[in-house]
């Protein structure tokens, strides 16, 4: 049986997206995944699962079609989970409506969308292997801090789960949260570690399983 620390990463998909975007560096959207995180494990450590959490966007074919290729080519490696929440619209307040004209463009409202339930998830799958004692180190990569109560919740219960149960916080580039750091047994910024990327980006072709041929979309170049 082994005896290795056993590690699980924890992807804030749309979190780690923006953060490679605001950092301009788009040619990292094509990457593996699960190479990625391995890039981080030690000998005497094993890569357990990487989950990665994200929705389906709509109302942009595009989008959803980059993404799709994104998914399809990481889900080739088993030890690659994916769990979507949903992309739903919103309504807001238009910012540059004027109340006392009428408004040209809209009638003082836009739609906007967000993403629902992935940080619930997030969480839930957190708790889920801790308390299943499925790994001795949880690795998040999101600088949300709605995911601050799970870590709370893991920490109050360490005794319970695993006396020796560490939290690292991987901030995505552009990306970074104080509370999230303070409670971490360690945290890094990802845009300090450019190379790990680089070694990780995917080839512009990929053969499926299947022998379908993916290809790099042009936009990730």
């Amino acid at each position: 049986m082994s005896d290795k620390q056993k590690i699980i990463f924890y992807i804030d998909g749309f979190n780690f997206y923006y953060g490679l975007k605001s950092q301009n560096w788009k040619k990292y959207y094509w990457i593996d995944i699960v190479k990625f995180c391995q890039s981080f494990i030690r000998p005497h450590q094993e890569l357990i699962e990487v989950n990665y959490f994200s929705a389906i966007p709509t109302g942009n074919k595009g989008k959803q079609e980059r993404q799709d290729l994104f998914f399809s080519v990481n889900k080739q490696n088993p030890l690659f989970k994916l769990h979507l929440g949903k992309y739903l619209s919103k309504k807001i307040h238009c910012k540059n409506f004027k109340y006392d004209e009428h408004c040209k463009n809209c009638d003082g409202f836009v739609y906007t969308f967000e993403e629902k339930e992935t940080d619930v998830r997030l969480a839930t799958q957190m708790i889920r292997d801790c308390v299943k004692k499925r790994c001795d180190i949880s690795v998040l990569i999101s600088a949300d801090s709605d995911l601050i109560p799970p870590i709370e919740f893991i920490r109050e219960n360490n005794t319970e789960f695993s006396k020796n149960h560490k939290i690292f916080v991987f901030f995505p580039p552009k990306r970074f949260s104080y509370n999230l750091h303070s409670l971490a047994d360690f945290s890094l910024k990802l845009e300090t570690v450019k190379k790990r990327f680089e070694l990780a980006i995917l080839p512009d072709e990929v053969v499926l399983k299947n022998k379908y041929v993916l290809k790099r979309p042009d936009k990730w170049k």
